[in-house]
C-alpha cells in the first residue's frame, strides 16, 4: 500500500509540473502520449487504493492563472471532459441517443459574452474557475463578429486557434531557425494573452465556437429556419445541431460536426481520422455530445467531468523500431538539441526516421540509449514522437564536447528541466547562426552574406565579431580570389555593408540575437525605453517586465546577456560602426513631424510604390502610425490598391465605415494633401 501511495505522489508531482509547463508557460516537458499514460496510471491507483491525494491532477482542472491580465471568476466551473481511445466505448456511452461528433480543437478556450448584439466580454478558461479577461484581444480575432442580429444576452464557448497555414507563413518570414515558433498551440496561447492587442491582431487568431451556454432576452427558439440540419420538429433550445445552425446565421464559425447514432458512429470517426491529415486547424481528437441538450444536462456531472460529453483521443498508430543514435544539434544560443535517429518506419502513411527528444530530462525519463528498442508515433497524427522505450538501457551518450567546435559542454537545469549547452563563446555553430541572424532581412539586411559565405569568412578568420563585417575591405585580395567571388561580388558586398551601417535601433536590438527577443519584442523594448539603448541595456529585470509581452524568462535572458563584459564590449565596437537613426520619444522618424500619429492602418493586396508590404509598414511606424493585421473598429484606414475589391477585409472596412485608400491616396495623406 505504501509503495502505491509513494507512486501516486510521484505521479502527482510529475503531472502537475507538466500541466504547469504546458498551460501556464506554453512549453512542453513530456509528450501528450506520456502524459496520458501517467494520468491513466494515477487514475487506476486512485481507484484501487480509494485514496485521492491533495492536488491530484485528476481532481483539478487546468492550472492556476498567473498573469498581469485582469481576472474574473466563471459563473460555473469549466470542466474537462472524460476521455476514451476506444470507438466501442463511445458507442456504449451514446447508447440509443442521437449524438453530435465534432473536432476537439487544440488551442485556448475562451468564453464570449454578447449583449444587445455587441461583444462585451471575452474571458479565457484559465484554471476552470478563474480566467483572464482578454476582451480587447478577442475584438481583433479574424473571424469574430463584433455585432450580431440577436439582441439578447448570449454566452458562447469557443477555441482560439491559429491555423497551420497561417503558422507556417509566419514562420517562413522568420529567417533565424532558433527564433521560429514551436507550434500553433503555444503561439496561440501567447497571442491571445498579450497585454497589447496590436500584437494579437498580427497573429491571425481565429475563434471556432463549440458550445452555446446561454441565450436569453431575445427571439431565440424561432430565429433559425428549418433545414436539413435543423428540422422543424426539433426545438432549437434543445438541439445541439440546431444551435450550431443558428450560430452560423449570426455570423459565427462553428466547429465542424456530424450527427451520429451508435450505428453510424464508427464510420463518422473514420471520416474524421481520414480528414485530419489535411485539416488546417490543430486538433487532438474528437468530442461526442448528446444531441438532446435536456437529456445531457439531466445526467449531471462528476467532480471533474460533465456527463453530457466525452472526448475521443486518437488511438495513435505506433511502430516498433531501433534507436540508432542521438544526434546533437547546436543552436546560436548554445543550446544543443537532442534528436532521436532510428530505423525508418511507416506511420500514418509516411516514412519517419527522426523525432525530437526536446531535452535531457525527457531522455532520462525514457532511459534512452543507442540500440534501444523504442515505439514511436505521430502526435495528433502529425509530429513524430517517442512513445516508449522497451529496453531502457539508460542515457549514456550525452556529449562532453560540442559536436561542432569541440568545446566543453555543460548541463543546465532551469524549472526542473535539464538541457545541454556549449560553453565555448567562440563556437562555430553559435557564430554562424548568430551572424546569419545579424545580417538577415529584418536585422541589418546585408545582401551577399549567406550562411555559406559567412561560414567561409568565419573559417578564414575574416569575421570574429559583428564589427568585423564592416571591415571586410581589409581582406579584399583574399575575398576576390575565393571560389564564387570576384571583384564585382566583392564590390557589391562592401556597398551592402555600407548601406546596412545606416540603420535603426530596432534592427540592431533584434540582430543581437538575445534569447527570445524577436522583431516584435525588439520594437516593444525600443518604444518602452524611448529608443535609449544605454537605458535599455542597463535596465533591471523588473523594468524590462513593464514592457508589454516581456515576461520573467525574456527579462532574465536580456539581463544575463548584458551582464557579460565581453558582450558589452562586442556591442560597443559594433555601435561605433553604425549610424543609427535618431528617434523622438514617441518613436517617429524625426522630432518635428508625426503626420500619422494616432492612426492605425491595415495593409492588404499587392503594393506598387514599395518593395513589399513590410517596407510600407515600416514607413507607417516611422511616421507615428500603427500597422496591424486585421480590420477592426479601431482601424483608421485600410490600404488596398484595389479599392473596389470584394475581399473580406474590404467588406469588413465598408461594414465599419472605414475608408479604403490606394497607395496614391496614402501618399497624399502623408504629404498632407
Amino acid at each position: 500500500m505504501q509503495d502505491k501511495i509513494r507512486r501516486m505522489k510521484e505521479l502527482t508531482a510529475l503531472l502537475s509540473e507538466a500541466s504547469k509547463a504546458y498551460y501556464q508557460e506554453s512549453r512542453e516537458i513530456m509528450s501528450n502520449f506520456e502524459y496520458d499514460r501517467l494520468y491513466d496510471e494515477l487514475l487506476a491507483l486512485e481507484a484501487e487504493t480509494g485514496v485521492v491525494l491533495a492536488g491530484s491532477p485528476t481532481q483539478r482542472v487546468g492550472y492556476e492563472v498567473l498573469s498581469e491580465l485582469p481576472k474574473e471568476a466563471h459563473p460555473s466551473p469549466m470542466l474537462s471532459l472524460d476521455k476514451t481511445k476506444d470507438v466501442g466505448a463511445l458507442q456504449e456511452w451514446l447508447g440509443p441517443q442521437k449524438g453530435v461528433l465534432s473536432w476537439k480543437l487544440d488551442g485556448l478556450t475562451v468564453v464570449l459574452t454578447y449583449e444587445d448584439g455587441k461583444l462585451v466580454k471575452a474571458v479565457t478558461r484559465g484554471n476552470g474557475e478563474i480566467g483572464e479577461v482578454i476582451t480587447p484581444n478577442a475584438r481583433v480575432f479574424e473571424n469574430i463578429p463584433l455585432q450580431i442580429a440577436f439582441r439578447g444576452r448570449l454566452i458562447l464557448r469557443g477555441e482560439a486557434v491559429i491555423r497551420y497555414s497561417d503558422f507556417e507563413k509566419m514562420n517562413a518570414e522568420i529567417e533565424d531557425a532558433d527564433a521560429k515558433y514551436k507550434n500553433p498551440r503555444n503561439l496561440c496561447s501567447g497571442s491571445v494573452r498579450q497585454l497589447n492587442s496590436e500584437v494579437t491582431a498580427g497573429r491571425h487568431v481565429n475563434c471556432i465556437i463549440f458550445a452555446l451556454v446561454q441565450a436569453e432576452g431575445g427571439e431565440f427558439a424561432d430565429s433559425a429556419a428549418p433545414s436539413e440540419t435543423t428540422p422543424a420538429a426539433w426545438d432549437l433550445s434543445n438541439s445541439v445541431s440546431s444551435r450550431f445552425a443558428w450560430l452560423r446565421q449570426q455570423g459565427f464559425e462553428v466547429v465542424e460536426h456530424k450527427q451520429v447514432t451508435a450505428e453510424t458512429l464508427p464510420d463518422a470517426v473514420a471520416q474524421f481520422a481520414h480528414a485530419i491529415t489535411d485539416y488546417d486547424i490543430p486538433s487532438d481528437g474528437l468530442v461526442l455530445t448528446y444531441e438532446d441538450i435536456a437529456y445531457g444536462e439531466s445526467l449531471g456531472r462528476t467532480a471533474k467531468f460533465p456527463r453530457n460529453s466525452i472526448a475521443f483521443k486518437w488511438a495513435d498508430e505506433t511502430a516498433e523500431t531501433t534507436l540508432s543514435y542521438i544526434e546533437w544539434s547546436p543552436s546560436r544560443t548554445g543550446l544543443i538539441n537532442p534528436v532521436a535517429v532510428f530505423e525508418p518506419v511507416e506511420l500514418e502513411g509516411t516514412t519517419v526516421s527522426r523525432a525530437s527528444v526536446h531535452n535531457i530530462s525527457i531522455m532520462e525519463g525514457l532511459e534512452l540509449g543507442a540500440g534501444d528498442t523504442i515505439t514511436v508515433y505521430k502526435a495528433n497524427m502529425i509530429i513524430p514522437q517517442i512513445a516508449d522505450n522497451l529496453t531502457r538501457s539508460g542515457v549514456r551518450d550525452i556529449p562532453k564536447i560540442c559536436p561542432v567546435c569541440g568545446g566543453e559542454t555543460m548541463i543546465w537545469q532551469e524549472n526542473d528541466v535539464k538541457s545541454l549547452y556549449c560553453t565555448n563563446p567562440d563556437c562555430q555553430a553559435k557564430k554562424i547562426k548568430s551572424f546569419t541572424l545579424f545580417v538577415s532581412r529584418d536585422a541589418l539586411n546585408i545582401d551577399g552574406l549567406s550562411e555559406m559565405t559567412l561560414e567561409k569568412f568565419i573559417g578564414a578568420g575574416f569575421i570574429h565579431e559583428y564589427a568585423d563585417i564592416f571591415h571586410l575591405d581589409r581582406h579584399r585580395d583574399a575575398i576576390v580570389e575565393m571560389e564564387g567571388f570576384g571583384q564585382k561580388s566583392y564590390d557589391n558586398l562592401i556597398q551592402a555593408a555600407e548601406r546596412a551601417s545606416h540603420t535603426t535601433l530596432v534592427r540592431v536590438v533584434y540582430g543581437l540575437g538575445v534569447a527570445g527577443i524577436g522583431l516584435a519584442n525588439a520594437r516593444v523594448l525600443c518604444r518602452k525605453f524611448r529608443y535609449d539603448f544605454e537605458k535599455m541595456r542597463r535596465a533591471s529585470a523588473e523594468e524590462l517586465q513593464e514592457a508589454d509581452g516581456i515576461g520573467e524568462v525574456l527579462a532574465d535572458g536580456w539581463c544575463r546577456y548584458f551582464a557579460s563584459e565581453k558582450n558589452n564590449a562586442v556591442v560597443d565596437r559594433l555601435l561605433a560602426e553604425l549610424d543609427i537613426e535618431q528617434m523622438p520619444e514617441d518613436g517617429g522618424e524625426d522630432g518635428s513631424s508625426q503626420p500619422l500619429s494616432g492612426m492605425t492602418f491595415v495593409i492588404t493586396g499587392a503594393v506598387e510604390h514599395f518593395a513589399n508590404r513590410k517596407e510600407l509598414q515600416e514607413l507607417i511606424e516611422a511616421k507615428g502610425g500603427k500597422a496591424t493585421g486585421s480590420v477592426t473598429a479601431k482601424t483608421t484606414y485600410l490600404i488596398n490598391n484595389d479599392v473596389n475589391s470584394t475581399s473580406t477585409k474590404n467588406k469588413k472596412a465598408r461594414e465599419l465605415g472605414i475608408p479604403i485608400l490606394s497607395e496614391e491616396d496614402f501618399l497624399k495623406l502623408l504629404d498632407g494633401e
